[in-house]
């Protein structure tokens, strides 16, 4: 009896970890300084992340054009307090409409 309750709480923590670990993998870890024009160009939209326990900064996540059917879609993590930043969410938010 001992034995399976150990196995249990062993699976419970094994399950805990690769969901902990899962949802750390969509989080930015750090900010580009500068981007080219023409990847400026192929931004399609983007989201903000918040430092909410999962994510430790605050950053602006552009989504790329996808280059091909078969290629993953790129992101990109910039810095929301720079100015070069911002401007680019107001063009991307200017597409939109």
């Amino acid at each position: 009896m001992k034995f399976q309750v150990l196995f249990f709480l062993m699976l419970l923590t094994c399950m805990y970890l690769s969901l902990a670990q899962g949802s750390y993998g969509n989080c930015c870890l750090g900010y580009v300084q500068k981007m080219k024009a023409s990847a400026k160009r192929k931004i399609e939209s983007y989201r903000m992340q918040d430092t909410d326990g999962d994510c430790n900064i605050r950053a602006v996540v552009f989504t790329m054009k996808k280059r091909s059917s078969h290629k993953k879609q790129r992101t990109v993590c910039a810095n929301p307090q720079e100015s070069w930043v911002q401007e680019l969410i107001r063009t991307v938010d200017m597409k939109d409409h």
